[in-house]
């Protein structure tokens, strides 16, 4: 057996700053009402065709490859998470593969939305550990900003969401005290229209028992989402998580150094926080620069605190997402 290390880390958001004031001139909302509800100031949206889900993604790994010390040719494996890929299919595995220049590596797209880094984190985790594979390149990469209700309707939604892409590579360590002490992972399918897109694509033909073709209240190929119903259930599921990733280990919740939860809405963080007794030191979050970029979030916010110094050699890491499905998960890391 062999545990799985971080030794590479990488972050890509788009130019385009787009502030709460710039959301409030194409519809009914203002900065105080969205940052009293999500903690969110201002996001990053995609403003060319430059910027995709792969393309993107691609940008954050070269700088998770250089990082790690290896070199490209090195990767095994490719898991790449995101709700938003650039085709319905293929994925955007196989167009990392093919826009990095790799061999015939395998690649594997994950679609577990806000939870998805963290489910492809725990799959190259048993891959490592099993010996199958050496380094593996995990991206998490979002673009929502093309697809989203940008009218007083959508509003709810649309705030809170955001574009941007980051990276890790998990390679093989020998020494069985660091890196990945263990992964967590849960689903509650019974809720999953409670935050979903309902008929996306090609998925329209097979709802007419729902919604009636050319109804022009049609909403089902826009997320959707119930707030307070989602809230509740995530700040319960957040807790058990992470409670149950420390206790697999021997662990109280003083032993965190540094919890990086999923950046869904900064009540949701300062509510675990306040919780679990946690300091700012102890909690990453930076939802109110980027906003929500689902399976982006964590590794964006890993690499930041990664970046300014938060994290060290020794320290105990802990990730933790929800999101729809619903699914959710932790990941219990000794840096």
């Amino acid at each position: 057996m062999y545990h799985s290390k971080i030794t590479g880390l990488g972050y890509y958001v788009p130019e385009n700053i787009v502030t709460n004031d710039d959301l409030s001139k194409i519809m009914d909302t203002n900065d105080e009402w969205i940052q009293e509800r999500t903690g969110i100031k201002r996001r990053r949206h995609v403003n060319s065709l430059e910027d995709t889900t792969t393309s993107m993604g691609v940008k954050a790994a070269k700088i998770a490859i250089d990082r790690s010390g290896i070199a490209k040719e090195d990767i095994d494996f490719i898991i790449f998470a995101t709700l938003s890929p650039d085709y319905y299919f293929p994925g955007p595995g196989v167009l990392v593969q093919r826009d990095l220049g790799l061999k015939t590596v395998g690649a594997l797209d994950v679609r577990n939305q806000c939870s998805g880094f963290v489910y492809a984190i725990s799959i190259a985790d048993q891959y490592i550990k099993t010996g199958m594979y050496k380094n593996i390149l995990v991206i998490g990469s979002e673009v929502h900003s093309r697809g989203l209700d940008f009218t007083t309707r959508g509003r709810g939604v649309s705030v809170i969401f955001g574009d941007g892409a980051g990276a890790a590579i998990l390679s093989r360590e020998e020494d069985l005290t660091k890196g990945i002490l263990s992964t967590h992972l849960h689903s509650e399918g019974q809720y999953a229209e409670e935050l979903a897109v309902i008929a996306p694509g090609m998925g329209k033909r097979w709802v007419t028992d729902i919604i009636a073709d050319n109804d022009p209240n049609d909403e089902s190929y826009y997320p959707h989402m119930n707030g307070q119903f989602v809230f509740k259930n995530a700040v319960v599921r957040f807790s058990e998580v992470i409670m149950e990733g420390l206790k697999a280990n021997g662990l109280e919740i003083s032993d965190i150094d540094m919890l990086i939860p999923h950046q869904a809405n900064l009540r949701i963080s300062q509510f675990i926080q306040q919780k679990f007794k946690l300091n700012d030191d102890q909690v990453y979050n930076n939802i109110m620069e980027y906003g929500n970029t689902t399976a982006a979030s964590i590794p964006i916010a890993l690499t930041e605190a990664w970046e300014k110094g938060k994290i060290k050699e020794g320290d105990t890491v802990v990730l933790a997402a929800f999101g729809s499905g619903f699914t959710w998960g932790s990941v219990i890391i000794k840096w």
